[in-house]
């Protein structure tokens, strides 16, 4: 009965290896960087000599999984290959607590065992990431909007009586202001950020950035007729999205996501609080509506 478990784990496994030999072998061809073609030829290399290595237990020729291959490949396109690397990488550990299992029963896993727990991410932090070099201006975009329009949306939900009129002021006064931003973002990038980085592409990562959250925050606006219910789901839709990005930067860069989604809430719904109270004072005492 183990020997049928350990088959199947080592079929398993074998299948993860033929799956990433494909795709870092797609990506050696693909990417545009020469060091990086460098590293996942090498990689992909060493996830074949994994897969040959485990057909010789398991005597059973396996095929890589198109969809796998292709979510991928696709993912790397969307998000970049550090995320998408870092990504597909995190399932290693079953495979390290696979290889260690088996040093038991062959010495020779213990090198893959080794190459499993240091080699292929140290390789994978050498990569040239242009979409990462970018996150920096993604963040200026969604931070200053989810700060800037939750405090204002709480702020004047409570000042007009129609939740119709609340999401079209939130939705000029975020173009607005992320037309603001990215000429902002450019003026900067073009004084204080490094060669590699292009100050209009900077500009419109940022400003993209944030009209994408302006419109999943006033989204509700339009399609909930009462104001509470619509504010209940703009703080759902900041709380998505500040969980979406740390998760990406988290994975991406090897940063603590629970802090920074602290960081960013805190930051976040202190604002529209403040705005909130404001909103509040406002009406009760001057009697505005709209």
């Amino acid at each position: 009965m183990a020997h049928e478990l350990n088959l199947k784990k080592a079929l398993a496994q074998q299948q993860n290896e033929i799956d990433d030999f494909t795709i870092y072998s797609m990506l050696s061809v693909s990417d545009k960087y020469e060091a990086n073609k460098l590293i996942f030829h090498k990689i992909s290399e060493e996830e074949k000599g994994h897969y040959t290595y485990l057909l010789s237990f398991t005597k059973q020729e396996l095929k890589p999984r198109a969809h796998v291959v292709f979510f991928y490949l696709l993912l790397s396109k969307i998000v970049g290959i550090s995320f998408t690397l870092k990504f597909l990488e995190r399932r290693e550990e079953d495979a390290k607590q696979f290889y260690k299992e088996l040093i038991a029963i062959d010495d020779k896993a213990n090198a893959i065992y080794e190459q499993e727990i240091n080699h292929e991410i140290e390789l994978i932090d050498m990569l040239h990431d242009k979409k990462l070099l970018y996150a920096g201006a993604i963040v200026l975009g969604m931070n200053d909007a989810l700060v800037e329009l939750t405090g204002t949306l709480s702020g004047i939900a409570l000042a007009f009586d129609k939740s119709v009129v609340v999401g079209i002021t939130g939705l000029i006064m975020g173009i607005a202001a992320a037309l603001s931003m990215a000429g902002s973002a450019y003026l900067e990038s073009k004084e204080n950020i490094g060669a590699e980085i292009k100050p209009m592409t900077y500009a419109l990562y940022t400003g993209v950035s944030y009209i994408l959250t302006t419109a999943i925050l006033v989204a509700p606006f339009f399609i909930c007729e009462k104001i509470s219910v619509a504010i209940i789901w703009m703080f759902f839709g900041a709380v998505l999205i500040i969980g979406l990005y740390n998760f990406y930067i988290s994975v991406a860069k090897d940063l603590p996501f629970w802090k920074r989604v602290r960081e960013m809430s805190y930051i976040t719904f202190g604002v529209a609080l403040i705005s909130f109270g404001i909103g509040y004072v406002v009406k009760h005492y001057f009697g505005i509506e709209i």
